[in-house]
């Protein structure tokens, strides 16, 4: 497959970025994305050019580094991770674009590479439980219903990729914030923390600079471990739980 490349560059957060053009040839139907910007990267560097900046890590769709938007959709055209994403979905003569996560609240670093810190601020304001030291807890000392167990894991699958942020057109991270809050207030080992949880961590949303919600549901359908919509909605009942309750957050 020969192929034509418009990719976002930027040296720096300080320096404006433009989309610059490059041409690749040979890559096989059986290259996942990452492999053919590999593959681009050699032939800069053997040419005394910069390569392309771009987050990975696992390469196995488990991680939530490799994110960028391909022409125009949050890891591509298909329901996955960017480093999961193989060339055979593209076609001979294609031209292909690729930018960063576009978001206010995940400023470009450098080319593709984006800073999405702003997650790590919201789950350490409340993504976590009070857990006694000591000796561990017996197995089975506190018992999870299935139901609860089932939406916890469903809900543990989000990987922070910044998919659903991408993809909204407000730039909202409701689906990672809902994921993260519903995830743990399903259980009981996440009860202490349930009115507090919600309110820091929507606050902390907030704080970051995330754009409002308006259930357009781009996120649902952009997220690549398939978190349900429905979830925003169940954060939302959590903080009027929360609200009515009077329990005392950073709101």
């Amino acid at each position: 497959m020969n192929l034509t490349l418009r990719i976002w560059r930027q040296r720096s957060p300080e320096q404006d970025g433009a989309m610059t053009t490059y041409r690749v040839e040979g890559i096989s139907p059986d290259m996942s994305f990452l492999e053919m910007l590999d593959v681009l990267n050699e032939e800069l560097i053997l040419r005394g050019d910069e390569p392309v900046a771009f987050d990975h890590d696992c390469r196995e769709g488990i991680c939530g580094a490799c994110g960028m938007v391909i022409n125009g959709q949050a890891h591509g055209p298909e329901r996955t991770t960017t480093c999961q994403l193989h060339m055979r979905h593209f076609q001979d003569g294609d031209t292909i674009d690729v930018e960063p996560w576009r978001a206010a609240a995940f400023p470009v670093v450098k080319d593709l590479v984006v800073d999405r810190s702003a997650f790590d601020r919201i789950v350490g304001s409340g993504g976590y439980i009070t857990a006694p030291t000591g000796s561990a807890p017996e197995a089975h000392a506190t018992a999870v219903p299935k139901a609860a167990a089932d939406t916890a894991f469903e809900h543990a699958e989000c990987i922070g990729c910044g998919a659903c942020v991408a993809a909204c057109p407000n730039g909202s991270a409701m689906l990672f914030t809902s994921a993260k809050v519903v995830h743990l207030n399903v259980l009981p080992q996440g009860a202490p923390e349930r009115e507090s949880r919600v309110l820091d961590m929507v606050a902390a949303m907030d704080e970051q600079g995330f754009g409002g919600c308006t259930n357009t549901g781009e996120c649902a359908t952009a997220c690549p471990k398939g978190i349900p919509l429905p979830s925003i909605a169940a954060m939302n009942r959590e903080y009027l739980r929360a609200l009515r309750k009077g329990t005392s957050g950073r709101v």
